[in-house]
Order: C-alpha cells, then sequence, then structure tokens
C-alpha cells in the first residue's frame, strides 16, 4: 500500500439497530436511503453498504426490499458504476435462506458485493453468530453469483480465519476488508490493535479501517495515515464526535474524511477507479426509468 494512494470511501447508511429516536438522520425509506446515497457520492464516496428496512422500518431480509432499494439508488445517482453492497447479516434473520436472499436479485440490480462477518462475536445487547457452514455457504453462493464478499472482521482471529478458507478454497481473490475495531465485546480501537489485524491480512488484500461509535474518526484518521482506507456512516456512529453533542449524518460524515483524506494528499477515489483497485469488473448498470422523484429527493 502506498500513503499517495487514492482514498476509498465505503459508506455504511443505516444499519440494522438504529431508528429515528436514536438519530432524525438515519435513512430508512428507499427514498431516504437513495437521497444520502447521491449526497455521499457527490462528496467522494463509492461503495455504498446497504441495509433495507420494512414498511414500519424493522430490518428485513427480503429480496424485494433490497430491490426497490437499489433501483431508488440507480434513480439517484448519475454513475453506473458505483459499488453497491448489500448485507447478509444474521442478527436477526439467521438462516441461510434468508441471509442469501439478497444474493439472487438479478440483472441490474444484483449487488457487486455482500458482507460476509468472519466469526461469531458479541455486540453490547447481543450475540452475532457466523457458524463455520454458514460463512463457507454464504461464501460459495456469492462466488456462484459473481458477488464478492465484503469481508468483515471484528477479530484478529476473524482475520487469521481466512487463511483457512483461502487454503480451502472457500475464499477467492479479490480480497476486501473493513477491520471494525472498538465494539463492546470484541477488539478495542487501539493502533496496535490495528496493525495486527493489518499485518495479518492476505497478500494484496484491500482494507478499511472502521470506528465503532466514539471510535469511528480516530480509526478512520489512523487507517488513511497508515495507507488503508475508511469505512464510515450512521450505522457505526450516530455522532460526530465523542462528545455526543452533535448528531451526524451521512454526508458530513463523508464530507470531513475527504477534506483529511486531501490533507494528507489522498484524493477520494471514483467507484471506476474503487474498482481497479479492488480488483472489481466494470458494471455499467442502466439507471433505472422511473427516477424523477429519486433524483429530486437527492
Amino acid at each position: 500500500m502506498h500513503l499517495e494512494e487514492k482514498l476509498i470511501v465505503n459508506v455504511a447508511l443505516t444499519g440494522m439497530v438504529l431508528t429515528k429516536a436514536d438519530n432524525p438522520h438515519v435513512p430508512v425509506t428507499p427514498t431516504e436511503i437513495a437521497a444520502d446515497v447521491r449526497r455521499c457520492f457527490d462528496a467522494g464516496a463509492s461503495i455504498f453498504h446497504v441495509h433495507a428496512r420494512d414498511e414500519e422500518g424493522h430490518p428485513t431480509y427480503r429480496g424485494e426490499d433490497y430491490a426497490a432499494v437499489v433501483e431508488a439508488i440507480l434513480a439517484a445517482v448519475p454513475d453506473p458504476e458505483i459499488i453497491i453492497c448489500l448485507t447478509t447479516s444474521g442478527r436477526t434473520h439467521n438462516t441461510f435462506e434468508k441471509r442469501s436472499e439478497v444474493l439472487g436479485l438479478r440483472d441490474n440490480l444484483k449487488p457487486d458485493m455482500a458482507s460476509l462477518t468472519l466469526g461469531s462475536m458479541n455486540f453490547p445487547k447481543q450475540a452475532s453468530v457466523n457458524a463455520p457452514d454458514m460463512i463457507a455457504g454464504l461464501a460459495g453462493r456469492m462466488r456462484e453469483e459473481g458477488i464478492v464478499p465484503e469481508l468483515e472482521a471484528f477479530e484478529l482471529g476473524m482475520v487469521e480465519y481466512v487463511h483457512f478458507l483461502i487454503s480451502r478454497d472457500i475464499l477467492r481473490p479479490p480480497y476486501y476488508f473493513n477491520l471494525l475495531l472498538g465494539s463492546l465485546g470484541s477488539l478495542r480501537a487501539t493502533p496496535m490493535n490495528l496493525a495486527m489485524m493489518v499485518q495479518a491480512l492476505p497478500h494484496g488484500a484491500v482494507w478499511a479501517g472502521a470506528g465503532i461509535g466514539r471510535f469511528q474518526f480516530q480509526v478512520n484518521a489512523l487507517a488513511m495515515a497508515m495507507g488503508g482506507h475508511v469505512r464510515v456512516g450512521i450505522e457505526d456512529a450516530i455522532y460526530m464526535g465523542a462528545d455526543k453533542s452533535d448528531l451526524a449524518t451521512n454526508p458530513r460524515l463523508v464530507e470531513r474524511l475527504v477534506k483529511l483524506g486531501r490533507a494528507m494528499g489522498r484524493e477520494p477515489a471514483t467507484p471506476e477507479e474503487t474498482r481497479r483497485m479492488i480488483g472489481l469488473p466494470a458494471r455499467q448498470r442502466t439507471p433505472h426509468a422511473d427516477s424523477e422523484k429519486v433524483q429530486s429527493a437527492a
């Protein structure tokens, strides 16, 4: 990696937990999510990590709900090369059929990437269970569909486990990692811990640093200074700062990191540049025809 390399900004827009009671800026509907994607794209983001909600605002696994979000995003964003990553989280719906449903979207709606958490862990109020057969099954389905895993690691052991998955041909290049530090119940957000995770990555991996809660900006800045990339967004932190006095918006979080990146000599990577850096194939999507409503919202 090179300290002058362009910066990939990955935005985790919504997540599964937050509601508008926590932060009124959290985007929930397809129109709201697409409008935030457009603003973040204009600010310099290129990857969009998407969680959909149902009609009542609850987390959903249903393909049709994700299709509605992807359609809205394509209608809102002028660049067909933007990278859409859909979650396969099992925190609420932990069966293979439900977690893999989003991987079956077709044609224009197929995601470029899908999240793949590399082990089980505790969140502050619940466990996230990712059994070995679930990890292997989701990885295999992604490979069949031509979807690149967004590898999520909250512990050093999760990174080490990747080498086993590679040796068994369960994972193949390209390798893109989100290294997430600071969540209660997992690895602390320290420079040494991030450095150990990066040191353990497989050769050729592209990685982004993410800090949970009050650690978001610090881990983002550390990752940028180390030559890595960033994951940022309301899913990981609802405030702009550790003092919890300023509710965040996704565009402001992106704008702050792009400004810092430019001060370090790292311009934000475009979607096309991001694809080349990771090794993602060109997509050349066609925006959805019914775009006026979403475009006006953006």
